[in-house]
């Protein structure tokens, strides 16, 4: 389909307009992509309306030299005046986090779910039972399980892209569910349970291999006694 000149002109203004304005996206040194921005803008606008909190998300290229991740955030937080959370990535130092502006903020979501490492219960569970520490198997992580994952070459974007908005709807999504709205440019749960079905089945059968292994092992175990 080809478009006037015209219309490509009102287009690449609508586009510019965007990221000229752009309040949820607060900083992009990274993605650089208007699609992008497009849905940060709309989720976060919609969240504002309907709950008076601000999510921003932050993707650095680095963070400045001597500071690290929570004081440049706390540095940013001094810019806004209304309830802000704020979700910051930094490409070069590897690091994730999520500050809110207020402590009674942190009660619409769980921060310590959405930055775990590990996806899902039964991926906790493995890893509890290889380890054999069952004092923390905190799992539903929404972004580093994504970034975690190898990229070829050209998609490095796109998994930032991926995992940062899906922690950045997880917020706003928790959010939403505490204060008993509905969010119209939410991800929602039918995306959420189909994953969450291929891994539990997935996790399942190591789980499964590693207790067929288990036995394997005490069985030799017990012929060699038995033979001596």
């Amino acid at each position: 389909m080809k478009f006037s000149k015209g219309l490509r002109a009102l287009i690449l203004i609508l586009l510019l307009n965007t990221v000229l304005n752009a309040q949820y996206l607060y900083k992009d040194e990274v993605i650089f992509n208007p699609a992008f921005k497009v849905e940060i803008e709309k989720l976060g606008s919609e969240l504002y309306q309907k709950t008076g909190i601000s999510l921003r998300l932050m993707m650095l290229k680095e963070l400045p030299d001597g500071m690290n991740i929570v004081e440049y955030e706390k540095e940013v937080m001094k810019d806004f005046s209304e309830p802000t959370i704020l979700l910051t990535f930094s490409e070069m130092n590897n690091k994730v986090d999520i500050l809110a502006s207020e402590p009674s903020l942190y009660k619409y979501f769980n921060k310590k779910q959405i930055l775990s490492p590990i996806s899902s219960p039964v991926q906790a569970f493995i890893i509890a039972l290889l380890s054999l520490d069952f004092s923390d198997m905190t799992s539903g992580g929404t972004i580093l399980p994504l970034l975690a994952q190898k990229a070829k070459k050209g998609e490095v974007l796109g998994k930032y892209s991926g995992s940062m908005f899906n922690g950045y709807a997880d917020i706003a999504e928790q959010i939403a569910d505490n204060k008993n709205i509905i969010l119209e440019n939410a991800i929602g749960n039918a995306n959420k349970t189909s994953i969450m079905i291929v891994k539990v089945i997935f996790y399942g059968l190591i789980l499964y291999g590693i207790v067929l292994y288990i036995k394997r092992k005490l069985y030799i175990r017990k012929q060699k006694f038995e033979s001596n």
